[in-house]
C-alpha cells in the first residue's frame, strides 16, 4: 500500500514539474524566432541546403514571452535551462520504466504484444478534420496487436460538406461523425508517408500526444496521407518483432492497393456502356474490400519512410527489403527516406560516444539497456545488423537504396554513427543530404516538451522541402 501511495506520488510530482516546464517550452512563440537567431546565428541560416530549395514558410504568433521564460528558453548557451531541468526529470522516469521492464518474468510475455504503455499519454482518434487533419486507427493484424492510424489532411475534400457524414442512434447520439469518400467520385490523390514513432523499442506509441502532434504537422506540411505504425514493444516482443511490423505494414499497404483497383473494376456496374439497375450492390461491395480514406486519396507509387530514433532502425530495415521484394510489392514504391537521429549503435565506441555518453534524455547506458531488453538474450550483440548500419556484408548493396535524408543532433551521441551512414550513402551516389542542427539534443523536432520550439518547426519544414522533390516526381523509379 505505502508503495503504491508513493509511486502515485512520485508520478503526481513529476507530472506537476512536466506541466511546469512544458508551459515554459512552449511559452516560446514563433514571433520570438528572430531573437533566437540573434543569440543562435548558427541557425539562422538554416543550411546552406535551403537555399538550393527556398521555402515560403513563415513563423506567425500573437502571445508573448515572459521575461523568465525569454531567460530559461533563449540565453546565449544552449540547450536552455529548462530543457537541462526537464531532461534531469525525464532520465528519472525512464530509469523508473527500465527497471519495471526488467523485472518482467519471462513467462509472463504476451506473445500478442504491446503497442503503448499505460503511462503513456494518447490522443483520441478523430475523423472531423480538427486542425486541418482527420485521423482513424486501425487494428491490422488479427494475430498481434500491430495498429495503424491514418493522418487525412483536409485538403483532399476543401471542406465539401457532402462528404462529412453523420450517424445517429435513436436517442439521438452520435455514433459516428466524420469523413466518408463519396463513391464514383474523382478524389484527389496523395503521396503516402510511413512513420514509424521512437522511444528506444520499449516506449512511445503511435497515438502519443506527441507523436500526433507530429504526424499531423508532417501531414500539413508535405500534403500526404501519414499512416503512422504501431509496432509491438520490447521486451514483450524482442526483435525481430518490431522490424516485421514495418514490413508487414508496407505490405498491407501494397494489397490495400490492388484491393482499391479491384473494388473499382468489381463495382463499376457497367456492362456494354449501360449501367446496371443492381451497380449500387456492386459499388457497395467493391468499396468495402480497401480501407476507404487509402482507396480513394492515397498514392503508393509514391511512398515515403520516416522514422524518428528507434523507428529510424525500422525504417531503414523496410526500405532495404522493399528493394528487395522490387515489382513484388507493386503499385507501391518507396521514393525516399527521412531518418530522424537514428538509434545507432556499434561495439566499438565513437569518438562522440564517449564525450556525449552522458548527454540529454537519452544517455548511453540507459540506452544499452533498451537495446539488452530488445535484442534477443542468446544473440546479443551491438554489432547486430538492427543496431549497427555500418557492419560489412549487409544486403541489399547500398547503391540500391532510395535517397535518403538523415537528420542529426549536435548534443546526441549517436550522431557519429548517423554520420557516417550516410556518408557510405553519398559514396554509393546516392542523394543522402545530412541535416545537423546545432545545440540540438536527441528527439529535439519530437519529444512533447519540444513540438512547438522554433528548432522543431524548422526541422519540419526542412524534411518538407525535401521530401517534396521526390513525391512530386511521378513515376521516379530506382534500379530495384
Amino acid at each position: 500500500m505505502y508503495i503504491l501511495e508513493i509511486n502515485q506520488l512520485r508520478k503526481f510530482l513529476f507530472e506537476l514539474f512536466l506541466a511546469i516546464i512544458t508551459a515554459a517550452i512552449r511559452k516560446s512563440p514563433f514571433d520570438a524566432f528572430k531573437t533566437f537567431n540573434e543569440l543562435n546565428p548558427s541557425i539562422s541560416d538554416r543550411h546552406q541546403w535551403r537555399q538550393r530549395y527556398p521555402t515560403s514558410f513563415e513563423f506567425h504568433s500573437s502571445s508573448k514571452l515572459s521575461p523568465l521564460f525569454t531567460i530559461l528558453l533563449f540565453s546565449s548557451k544552449m540547450p536552455s535551462l529548462a530543457v537541462k531541468l526537464y531532461s534531469i526529470f525525464f532520465k528519472f522516469q525512464q530509469r523508473y520504466t527500465l527497471h519495471n521492464l526488467t523485472q518482467i518474468p519471462v513467462h509472463a510475455v504476451d506473445p500478442f504484444g504491446i503497442t503503448s504503455r499505460l503511462e503513456e499519454s494518447t490522443a483520441a482518434s478523430n475523423p472531423s478534420f480538427y486542425e486541418g487533419v482527420a485521423t482513424k486507427d486501425i487494428h491490422i493484424d488479427p494475430f498481434s496487436s500491430l495498429c495503424i492510424r491514418i493522418f487525412l489532411p483536409a485538403t483532399v475534400v476543401n471542406f465539401d460538406p457532402t462528404t462529412i457524414i453523420e450517424d445517429k442512434s435513436k436517442d439521438g447520439a452520435f455514433i459516428y461523425s466524420g469523413y466518408s469518400p463519396q463513391a464514383r467520385t474523382k478524389h484527389k490523390r496523395l503521396p503516402v508517408v510511413l512513420q514509424f514513432h521512437g522511444g528506444a523499442f520499449v516506449g512511445g506509441s503511435n497515438d502519443s500526444v506527441r507523436n500526433d502532434a507530429f504526424c499531423r504537422r508532417i501531414a500539413n506540411l508535405c500534403d500526404v496521407i501519414v499512416v503512422a505504425v504501431g509496432y509491438r514493444l520490447a521486451p514483450e516482443s524482442r526483435y525481430p518483432a518490431a522490424f516485421d511490423d514495418g514490413l508487414k505494414v508496407l505490405n498491407w499497404l501494397a494489397k490495400e492497393a490492388n484491393l482499391a483497383e479491384c473494388g473499382k473494376w468489381m463495382g463499376n456496374g457497367n456492362r456494354n456502356g449501360r449501367r446496371r439497375a443492381d451497380a449500387h450492390v456492386f459499388d457497395g461491395f467493391g468499396a468495402s474490400m480497401a480501407e476507404p480514406w487509402l482507396a480513394a486519396h492515397g498514392d503508393p507509387s509514391r511512398c515515403v519512410l520516416l522514422g524518428v530514433s528507434s523507428g529510424a532502425n525500422i525504417a531503414d530495415y523496410v526500405a532495404r527489403k522493399a528493394v528487395e521484394a522490387g515489382k513484388l510489392l507493386d503499385p507501391v514504391k518507396v521514393v525516399a527516406q527521412v531518418l530522424m537521429y537514428p538509434f545507432f549503435i556499434g561495439s566499438s565506441p565513437t569518438a562522440l560516444e564517449i564525450k556525449l555518453a552522458n548527454s540529454y534524455f537519452y544517455d548511453k547506458s540507459m540506452c544499452m539497456q533498451t537495446w539488452k531488453l530488445f535484442l534477443p538474450e542468446e544473440k546479443f550483440d551491438l554489432d547486430h545488423p538492427a543496431a549497427n548500419p555500418l557492419i560489412p556484408g549487409r544486403e541489399p548493396p547500398l547503391k540500391f537504396m532510395p535517397p535518403t535524408m538523415t537528420v542529426v543532433a549536435e548534443q546526441d551521441w549517436m550522431r557519429d554513427r548517423a554520420i557516417a551512414y550516410s556518408e557510405e550513402l553519398r559514396r554509393a551516389n546516392i542523394d543522402a543530404p545530412l541535416l545537423e542542427y546545432k545545440d540540438a539534443v536527441h528527439e529535439f523536432a519530437t519529444l512533447d516538451v519540444l513540438l512547438q520550439t522554433p528548432q522543431a518547426q524548422a526541422c519540419a519544414e526542412d524534411i518538407a522541402i525535401w521530401v517534396k522533390k521526390y513525391i512530386s516526381l511521378r513515376g521516379h523509379e530506382f534500379s530495384y
